[in-house]
């Protein structure tokens, strides 16, 4: 039996997890992350306080001690900052990501610690398992379509060790029974959407109360200029609409393939493989972050660059100052500075990185 701190976000994923946690003899004690408030006004829907509620209720159905744990300030420092200072850069940042490394398995992992917890435990669809030689690896979740290792993929072996996602074993109809089954408010309870504790608010809306506009030529491949933009940080690379220049061909559209930060020009190019900057197999991923083993030789592995997408079977070398050089077999289309890389093999998460460099490498 281990003494267990669930951070209960009002959600199903995370109540059940408390659920199986109990079931499974742990001692556990629920805490709602107060991360966001949204008091500075910003357009859209921020459902803590319902999300604060329902969290309590659940503790209270299944008789456990509940604590709010105030980590607002923590939350503006490491998150906000960072997704306001990366778009202000010309990148496109990934909040969900770091929100696990630097929040849930960072911050609160810390103070769970010094109450002398012994595990943090999440709703994540993910899989946790102890090696025999000692330390913990991730697994990716049973269930394929709700799979979330992608997300864990910047934690530390110190934070995987400390951390439980009983959710992770089970597919999401299981889940959601397990919830029936002990009676939780939050059983059918619609899944959340949005930015990591902020909730449902377009990312447009929240860069722009941060970041004023600066318009400047949205232009193409060869300079001529197609229009005008509102600032670069409001689009990332791959986006097909949104850029608010129609295609003179029919059955063909333009895609956003580049910045130009000197001249404030946003590139457009053709959504075609043979568009320069749209397709790559090359790339650079820095802050490299690995769970068990370093990436100190050439091997192949899988990377996926994004959440959504299929891992890809690549060769990864390392370099020199840390970072690593990723080929891949196939063609990647659309990768953007700033987006999260997770790295595989098989079904193990082995860890992820930064992209920093896109095509080009050697």
């Amino acid at each position: 039996m281990a003494k267990v701190l669930v951070g209960l976000s009002g959600g199903v994923d995370s109540s059940a997890a408390a659920a199986l946690l109990i079931e499974q003899g742990h001692e556990v004690t629920g805490a709602f992350m107060k991360n966001w408030i949204n008091a500075e006004g910003l357009p859209g829907d921020c459902p803590w306080e319902t999300d604060l509620d329902d969290a309590l209720a659940v503790a209270r159905k299944l008789g456990i001690e509940f604590r709010v744990v105030d980590l607002i300030d923590q939350y503006k420092a490491r998150i906000v900052d960072y997704l306001v200072d990366g778009y202000r850069e010309g990148i496109t940042p990934n909040p969900d990501v770091w929100c696990n490394r630097e929040m849930k398995f960072g911050v609160f992992l810390d103070y769970a610690l010094e109450q002398e917890f012994e595990y943090v435990a999440t709703g994540h669809y993910a899989r946790r398992r102890d090696l025999a030689g000692g330390g913990a690896a991730i697994l990716k979740g049973a269930d394929p379509n709700k799979d979330q290792s992608y997300f864990l993929s910047l934690m530390t072996q110190h934070q995987v060790s400390h951390a439980m996602f009983p959710a992770g074993e089970m597919l999401k109809p299981e889940v959601r029974e397990v919830a029936r089954r002990h009676d939780l408010p939050t059983a059918g309870k619609k899944d959340s959407q949005g930015i990591c504790f902020i909730g449902e608010i377009k990312m447009r809306d929240f860069i722009s109360h941060y970041i004023p506009d600066n318009p400047g030529d949205i232009v193409n491949l060869d300079g001529k200029v197609l229009g005008r933009h509102d600032g670069l940080h409001l689009y990332t690379l791959g986006q097909r609409k949104g850029h608010g220049v129609a295609s003179p061909r029919e059955g063909m559209a333009y895609v956003v393939v580049g910045k130009n930060l000197e001249l404030n020009q946003l590139v457009l190019g053709w959504d075609e493989g043979e568009t320069p900057g749209l397709y790559v197999t090359s790339a650079v991923v820095g802050s490299v972050s690995t769970i068990n083993e370093p990436f100190d030789r050439q091997r192949r592995v899988e990377a996926q660059p994004r959440y959504r997408s299929k891992p890809e079977p690549c060769r990864v070398t390392p370099m020199e100052d840390g970072r690593v050089e990723v080929l891949f077999e196939n063609p990647q289309r659309a990768l953007a500075a700033g987006q999260i890389c997770a790295f595989y093999d098989g079904g193990r998460l082995l860890g992820g990185g930064v992209f920093e460099q896109i095509g080009g490498v050697s």
